[in-house]
């Protein structure tokens, strides 16, 4: 039998915060057993695998080798603007898409 994507884990130094951006990002929420140490989000509606963020002492030093490609479902512009006002920044913008870093700089991908 083929195995499946259970949860996908984040290294980070505040995994409530970075929770919180991901719970709001993708329309879901931090689970209430949530704490500083760790903290999951589930997969809203959708079925995807868990998000896990865990506490480790080290901060990003390089870019990402894996991240997210999220599919805009309206104006990417708009997108982009509720995503930065959640603590997200652009890092490079293109026409039909938009790299972005979560609040520990994890890079993701908007595209329409």
């Amino acid at each position: 039998m083929p195995s499946f994507v259970k949860s996908v884990t984040f290294d980070c130094n505040e995994p409530l915060v970075v929770a919180a951006f991901w719970a709001e990002a993708l329309g879901s929420d931090v689970d209430e057993e949530s704490r500083a140490e760790r903290a999951w989000v589930e997969p809203a509606g959708w079925g995807g695998p868990n998000l896990w963020f865990q506490k480790v002492p080290e901060g990003k030093s390089a870019k990402n080798r894996l991240h997210f490609d999220l599919r805009v479902m309206g104006p990417l512009e708009a997108e982009r603007d509720r995503l930065a006002a959640l603590g997200a920044r652009v890092i490079v913008e293109r026409d039909e898409l938009v790299v972005m870093a979560d609040p520990e700089g994890n890079e993701f991908c908007l595209e329409t």
